[in-house]
């Protein structure tokens, strides 16, 4: 009796413990998706960007990275977001192929694509007619972070600075981190200098911050691996 009774003691450890042992390995296993399920996820994190990028664009409030440098061009220039946008992401292509490789910037420049089409074509459907900066700031976020992420987690991204971060972290030692930070703190400098008030600055900032909260909670590798 004792006997069984340890076996089944011992039995339910083990099972334990590989059930503890299988719930770290398994968020590791790399997720390799469909041409369809790559489709899906494309058009719909440029559906989520390009609404983001309009609701930022009627509040007068930009984002980080170049999406922001394009909402800000939009702003001061006759070029539309989708255009500079476009113009502005060629050539990081070329760090996207030397840092992650031929199908990470095929991804990379389908999604810049279509985010550019649909940031730019998505005021001809709907049309706002008012919108709280705040609010527009917050939504934004969202909508981005979200759109972010079904682009990330399908092997893609939308270009920008973080992929020379990537490539100047593995030529030259710089923290990838450190270039992004350092793009953003002059695009939002020149942002105070040119935008109507100080306080629509720093509703971006939330903004911005809120998207990579987002990104950085729920894109992790010990959960999701996608290509």
């Amino acid at each position: 009796m004792q006997f069984t009774l340890r076996v089944r003691e011992h039995t339910r450890a083990a099972l334990t413990i590989s059930g503890i042992q299988m719930a770290k390995r398994e968020p590791h296993k790399q997720t390799s998706h469909a041409l369809w399920e790559d489709a899906l996820a494309f058009c719909i994190g440029a559906l989520l960007v390009g609404l983001a990028i309009n609701f930022l664009k009627f509040a007068n409030l930009i984002t980080g990275q170049t999406a922001g440098l394009g909402v800000l061009i939009d702003q001061l220039t006759p070029l539309s977001f989708g255009q500079v946008f476009f113009l502005i992401n060629l050539p990081f292509y070329i760090f996207a192929y030397i840092r992650m490789g031929v199908r990470f910037t095929v991804k990379t420049a389908i999604s810049v694509t279509l985010v550019s089409l649909s940031a730019d074509y998505m005021p001809q459907v709907f049309t706002i007619e008012s919108l709280h900066p705040l609010f527009a700031a917050f939504a934004g976020g969202v909508l981005a972070g979200f759109g972010l992420l079904a682009f990330f987690r399908h092997g893609a991204s939308l270009g920008g600075v973080g992929v020379v971060g990537l490539w100047a972290q593995d030529r030259w030692g710089v923290q990838a981190g450190w270039i992004q930070l350092g793009f953003d703190a002059v695009l939002f400098l020149v942002a105070f200098l040119l935008l109507e008030t100080p306080l629509l600055v720093i509703y971006s900032l939330l903004g911005a911050a809120l998207v990579n909260v987002i990104v950085g909670v729920n894109h992790r590798q010990d959960r999701y691996i996608g290509r």
